[in-house]
């Protein structure tokens, strides 16, 4: 099993430490960082473990025939990660082709 993203999902995970610190939800840029960071390794090693429920037709726009997955961070945010899944040389493979949290899409699940 094995793990990846399409680059604007690695782009948005790279922009969400900053993100996370000017909005002051975290105090120091280390604790954003290390938020990320917990978040990116949870998605690498758990996301075949997962509950896989089919997306809904609204997220079609970044891929068709889709699942989704959620990643509880605390009490109030909790991560989705939208993606497909295939097969390359006996190995399964789950591409990323989006994440948000609850925050964001919540209307649309």
């Amino acid at each position: 099993m094995r793990v990846l993203a399409i680059p604007e999902v690695i782009e948005y995970l790279d922009n969400l430490v900053d993100i996370l610190f000017e909005k002051n939800y975290f105090s120091y840029a280390e604790d954003a960082i290390d938020y990320v960071d917990e978040l990116r390794y949870e998605i690498k090693t758990k996301l075949h473990t997962k509950l896989h429920i089919s997306a809904p037709k609204h997220f079609d726009r970044y891929g068709k025939n889709m699942k989704y997955a959620g990643f509880p961070k605390n009490r109030h945010t909790t991560w989705y990660v939208f993606f497909t899944t295939y097969w390359e040389n006996g190995e399964e493979i789950y591409l990323i082709r989006y994440i948000a949290n609850n925050h964001v899409i919540a209307q649309y699940l």
